[in-house]
């Protein structure tokens, strides 16, 4: 585990946060709120997505071999599924999707559920970043390095959680084009590190 490794892995899940169009995202889920009742709900959303994403990246390879999947299919499945994410997030269909799950649970749920559903599932934790916590825990092999990807979760997600709470200025001081500008460049990030995901499982399957 190198420094390297871990700016990668935030860079990773920071990307599948996707925190300029989450608080964007954020705002029209909690119309009408309070500024304390925004900050408990975005508290709710990061600790239970976080949990989960932590539960995947102790877990997941021990999920994978009792599916008989090896690491390497699941490298390029996942870098697959990753690559669909940022084509949705560079042309703007992601963003899109999300606001219509917010739309279903604000109508279903309505404000008590928010923070399990949509926010911090599939918002925060949806399949593109349980995937990559999955693939991710494959390159930290050791319980040490475990905990170092477990660390960066935690991180990842206190920056997501402090841009939910001034989500009200993040969204003021993009404005509609600084977002849209922001989130494609993510996604362009997100696409090359979905290729590296594929190419990685490659080599391992016809190479190694």
């Amino acid at each position: 585990m190198t420094f390297d490794t871990l700016v990668s892995a935030f860079v990773t899940i920071i990307v599948m946060y996707d925190p300029p169009g989450m608080a964007a995202i954020f705002l029209g889920l909690t119309t009408g709120m309070t500024r304390g009742e925004r900050m408990q709900l975005a508290l709710r959303g990061t600790v239970l997505a976080t949990a989960i994403l932590v539960v995947f990246a102790i877990a997941g390879s021990a999920i994978l071999k009792t599916l008989g999947i090896s690491l390497e299919a699941f490298r390029i499945a996942g870098g697959i599924l990753l690559f669909v994410i940022a084509f949705e997030m560079i042309f703007e269909k992601r963003h899109e999707r999300h606001e219509k799950s917010a739309e279903r649970a604000v109508t279903q749920d309505h404000i008590s559920n928010i923070a399990v559903f949509p926010l911090a599932i599939p918002l925060i934790a949806g399949p593109g970043a349980i995937s990559a916590t999955i693939l991710l825990a494959g390159t930290f092999a050791t319980p040490f390095e475990r905990m170092g990807l477990i660390a960066v979760l935690i991180v990842a997600a206190l920056v997501l959680f402090a841009t939910l709470v001034v989500s009200d200025r993040v969204d003021k001081l993009l404005g509609t084009t600084g977002r849209a500008i922001l989130t494609r460049l993510l996604g362009v990030l997100l696409a090359a590190l979905s290729v590296q995901f594929v190419v990685d499982g490659l080599k391992q399957s016809f190479f190694a």
